[in-house]
């Protein structure tokens, strides 16, 4: 752990997480829970002294999490070294989760976690809960730091000379263990702590030049075009300006196309990240990881140089890396090639067109509409519970590579569906000018026959009790009329 720590902190990671052994999602099995991994002290206490030895510690935060439950376990790991604290289990208490592990089943009794109308009008959690919480917890550290003598957490960070062991009998197991090295504190005049001065400025990247050259746009809601050269050490492109315009507009972001950018090169990791209404980024070239990620309302198009040699198939190479439109919410994402693993993952709600994926596609996906035209790598849609894929199955073998435990696949037969598809595939077309799309739209009724449609069973069951309600209450309302 501690050799890892410092190599990313020497290559200027900002954060170094330390994960414990307990916890996990709410779906994971108690086997998971409670006997994978190791406990989190032992991680943070290698990492806190490797980081101090080498005289890197002042420059990057160490955060820790690992079922914290109480103002204590926040003091223990702070005494460790930790900076920071992550929650996930507790919070989830504190809304009314119960944790029955039923997640990915679409069957939460307590509606924190499912598709299901009727199962969330159980939920009785409120954010009020949860502040309230955290303040009751903020003042017990604070009570532990007053008994201690000191005036703030950050001064008993690192200090593992403030833990004493309890005695045991030697003749016990617990009298056996050696905390000797757990709670070694290397002698040195660097800093045991995250500096925040000096570390937390961001600047010097192209989001600055580009929110100078939008600022018009921003405020008075006027179109502009924009074109940029991009490398791979330009990281989060777009981000910090959908911050300034989320900060402007909140949810409701600009009007659709206002602010058009277009890359040429290779694009940094987070490319296009949380996108708000009314960016849209077109990128000629390829992109790194974490592309489309929190994808918040904007539209990103990722193609080939317009120049590419003409043996280049767009659709046979990949141009986009792994975790693509993670947590994506809204918005639209159209890529004329293939991506990585793990696209979509956690997708709530935004639209994608790809050419091809690698493993996991689809994987906890909630919401929204993916099509990939083109061949998917294995476990397509794990604990996947809404929204819909289709995918064309041209080796007519698509179902050996998806994982079938909570959705059924279909050919795409109701009319409805079709009109969706063949719409995504002609946007895809309009904004990315692939040449496979292009096909697919000029025989469509062949191509459309071996499409496979992918659907959450729970969720199926749900849109068309919503699509029985809308005709019952149509017919209603002709019967009234008449």
């Amino acid at each position: 752990m501690g050799t890892i720590a410092a190599g990313v902190a020497k290559a200027k990671a900002d954060l170094i997480v330390i994960s414990g052994a307990e916890g996990g999602t709410g779906a994971s099995p108690a086997s998971s829970m409670r006997f994978a991994g190791i406990s989190p002290e032992i991680g943070l206490a290698e990492t806190q002294q490797t980081l101090v030895l080498n005289g890197l510690r002042g420059q990057v935060r160490l955060q820790t999490d690992g079922q914290l439950k109480t103002a204590r376990d926040v003091i223990m790991m702070a005494m460790l070294g930790a900076d920071e604290f992550a929650f996930g289990t507790l919070p989830l208490i504190v809304l009314g989760c119960v944790m029955m592990r039923k997640c990915n089943t679409n069957t939460c009794p307590v509606g924190v976690a499912t598709q299901d109308e009727r199962l969330r009008e159980r939920f009785r959690g409120k954010s009020e809960y949860v502040v309230n919480f955290f303040t009751f917890m903020a003042e017990q550290v604070r009570e532990y730091l007053s008994e201690m003598g000191v005036k703030s957490l950050k001064d008993i960070i690192g200090r593992t000379d403030l833990i004493e062991v309890k005695a045991a009998d030697a003749s016990t197991k617990q009298g056996t263990i050696d905390f000797s090295r757990l709670l070694f504190m290397p002698e040195s005049d660097q800093p045991r702590f995250w500096d925040r001065g000096e570390f937390s400025k961001v600047s010097g990247v192209k989001d600055e030049e580009i929110i100078k050259a939008c600022q018009k746009a921003i405020d008075e809601k006027e179109e502009i075009n924009l074109d940029y050269a991009i490398k791979n050490t330009d990281r989060a492109v777009g981000t910090m300006l959908s911050g300034v315009i989320a900060k402007k507009y909140g949810e409701e972001g600009l009007p659709d196309s206002t602010i058009n950018i277009k890359f040429k090169g290779s694009a940094g990791q987070s490319f296009g990240a949380f996108a708000v209404k009314g960016l849209n980024l077109k990128l000629e070239g390829e992109t790194n990881d974490y592309f489309g990620k929190g994808l918040s309302g904007g539209r990103i198009c990722i193609l080939p140089p317009v120049r590419s040699n003409e043996d280049f198939v767009a659709a046979d190479n990949i141009i986009a890396g792994n975790t693509g439109l993670y947590g994506a919410t809204t918005g639209e994402l159209y890529v004329n090639g293939r991506v990585g693993e793990r696209f979509g993952v956690r997708n709530s709600g935004a639209t994608a067109v790809i050419e091809g994926a690698g493993d996991h596609c689809c994987e906890y996906m909630t919401g929204g509409r993916v099509v990939v035209l083109g061949e998917t790598g294995r476990n397509f849609a794990a604990g996947m519970s809404g929204g819909v894929a289709y995918v064309w199955d041209k080796n007519h073998n698509f179902d050996y590579f998806c994982n079938m435990d909570m959705v059924e696949i279909n050919l795409v037969e109701d009319a409805s569906y079709r009109k969706e598809l063949k719409e995504l595939i002609r946007k895809h077309y309009l904004y990315t000018g692939s040449a496979l799309a292009g096909k697919m739209l000029d025989d469509w009724n062949r191509y459309v026959e071996e499409f496979i449609q992918v659907v959450p069973i729970e969720y199926k069951r749900v849109l068309e009790e919503e699509k029985m309600q809308k005709l019952q209450q149509k017919i209603a309302d002709m019967q009234r009329d008449y």
